[in-house]
This record gives C-alpha cells, sequence and structure tokens, in this order.
C-alpha cells in the first residue's frame, strides 16, 4: 500500500524537489508590510532578506487548520496511511495544532491513520529527515518508515551561527537573556538545537573563526562522516555557505554536502547572514 508524506514548508528543502516526490506540503505563514503569505509558495526569500535589513520584522504563524482539516479529511477518504514529521514544536504551534487536527478529523473518519512526529528540528535538519522518509518511502513499511524518523530526529545535529542573536530574541525563540550583545566585538555565537529549542553554547570572534570552531563541533560529534550526507543552509549569503562546504570537503569528504537558502518562515526569526550545519551523531542504520 502507498504511503502519503507530508511536509511543512520549514524543510527548507526546494520546491521542486518537493514536488517531484509528491510530498504534500503544508505553509506555514509569512507576514510583512500587513500582507500574510505562503511560505515557499507566496514569497520569495529575498523579499524577506531585504525587508530584514530595511528595518522590518516579518512575523510567522503555523499552519491555517483549516488547510490541515482539509488535508486530513482527504487522506481519511483515501484510505492511504500517512506520516507528518513536522517542524520543531519548540519554535512553532505547528505540531500541537496538526495533532489536535487529526483527533477531530478521526471523530468523523475513525479508519484515519496519520502518524504525527515533532522532529525537534528546524530547516535543512528538518529537511534532511523529510529528505530520508522521502528516499525510504516505497521501500519499507510504514513501522519501518517511522522508526528510522524517529532515529533520525534523535541524532540530527544541529550547529549554527548568526549575525545577530536579536532577531531570534524577538522572535521569541530564544530567550533575551540569551542574546548576548557582541556586535561591537564582532563576537560570533555559535548555537545548537537541544530537544527542540535554540541553546547558544560559546562565542568567538570573527566569522572564520566561527566556521572553523563549527567544524571541530562536528569532527567531536559526529560519526563516520565521509558516508554522510551533510546540509548547510545559510541566511541569504551563499558565498559563504560555498566556502564552509568547501572547508568541509576538505576536511571530512562526505558523500555529499547539500547548500540550500534558508526560507521565509526560519528567515523571519533568524535574519540575514546565519550560517546551518546539519549532520548525524550516530551512523544510521
Amino acid at each position: 500500500m502507498s504511503m502519503r508524506l507530508f511536509a511543512d514548508t520549514a524543510c527548507d528543502l526546494p520546491l521542486t524537489f518537493l514536488n517531484n516526490e509528491h510530498i504534500t506540503l503544508i505553509p506555514l505563514h509569512v507576514h510583512l508590510n500587513g500582507q500574510d503569505y505562503e511560505d515557499m509558495k507566496g514569497i520569495d526569500p529575498k523579499k524577506v532578506y531585504e525587508a530584514i535589513r530595511g528595518g522590518e520584522m516579518p512575523k510567522t504563524s503555523q499552519a491555517s487548520p483549516l488547510l490541515l482539516e482539509k488535508l486530513f479529511t482527504d487522506l481519511a477518504k483515501s484510505g492511504e496511511p500517512g506520516i507528518y514529521p513536522a517542524l520543531s514544536s519548540a519554535l512553532s504551534g505547528t505540531y500541537q495544532t496538526a495533532v489536535m487536527i487529526r483527533d477531530q478529523v478521526k471523530e468523523q473518519y475513525p479508519t484515519l491513520d496519520l502518524t504525527i512526529i515533532d522532529t525537534k528540528a528546524a530547516s535543512l535538519g528538518y529537511g534532511l529527515i523529510i529528505l530520508r522518509a522521502a528516499e525510504r518511502l516505497h521501500q519499507a513499511s510504514k513501522e519501518e518508515l517511522i522508526s528510522n524518523i524517529h532515529f533520525y530526529c534523535h541524532h540530527m545535529e544541529h550547529i549554527f551561527t548568526v549575525e545577530d542573536l536579536a532577531y531570534l530574541a524577538k522572535g521569541g525563540r530564544l530567550s533575551n537573556g540569551a542574546a548576548w550583545i557582541g556586535g561591537l566585538l564582532n563576537i560570533k555565537p555559535i548555537l545548537h538545537v537541544e530537544d527542540g529549542k535554540l541553546i547558544p553554547i560559546e562565542k568567538v570572534r570573527g566569522r572564520k573563526k566561527a566556521f572553523h570552531r563549527m567544524l571541530d563541533l562536528m569532527e567531536q560529534r559526529g560519526e563516520a562522516l565521509s558516508s554522510q550526507r551533510i546540509a548547510i543552509s545559510h541566511g541569504d549569503d551563499s558565498e559563504a555557505a560555498q566556502q564552509l562546504k568547501q572547508m568541509i570537503e576538505e576536511r571530512f569528504n562526505p558523500q555529499e554536502v547539500a547548500v540550500h537558502m534558508i526560507g521565509s518562515t526560519i528567515a523571519s526569526h533568524a535574519g540575514p547572514g546565519t550560517m546551518a550545519l546539519f549532520f548525524l551523531n550516530k551512523q544510521p542504520n
């Protein structure tokens, strides 16, 4: 039996890939200059970065409950099982809303078979989980696929640096106490994700040192990096992302290093110049 895979737009994978793999996309929303946009479908990330550089502060909101209800009802009527690995519940209410809507739809359609997973991940960390699920969608049983997704969720590392922690603090994704002031000294904070939450771990002076430190952390935490698919997402700075990619390839010679721009939802909180690195901290089975 075929299975349906859902993903929300915070996965930061290319829309062409999601369409080609027939992944059902759940858009989050970006609010900018009094307008509401569907992420990926209605707004280009570059517009968000330009707005932030111009002093605007975009806001985001979770997926539409009405859309979730329609998608889950359609799934119930199809008789197919579905799997929805969702953006970290610590960063968005989408996971909780999806669970609530699923349970409501199930009251009318008791045969609805939909597993919703809190990935505790974001951006291409989340994207790598979706990518892995898409590759195995037609090769594994539902139980095997769910187990594999949980493994990836549990072992996905996020190491990243931002130009200004104030964006994360203003958006409520980081406590004000954690938003160190370092701009005057060219201090670059390095953060990671712990149980789905953004946690600052140290400060480094200068971007070049920050990149080297990110690779040191990658070496400490990663295992069998040469056989991994690694991902880099960037806040509208493809040149720096390519530099980081080259550093990774020279040091670890991984199977693949994918590079994509951070999409509109995550960009609204992380801001321009963010550089994020994703890998597994344990060799997948």
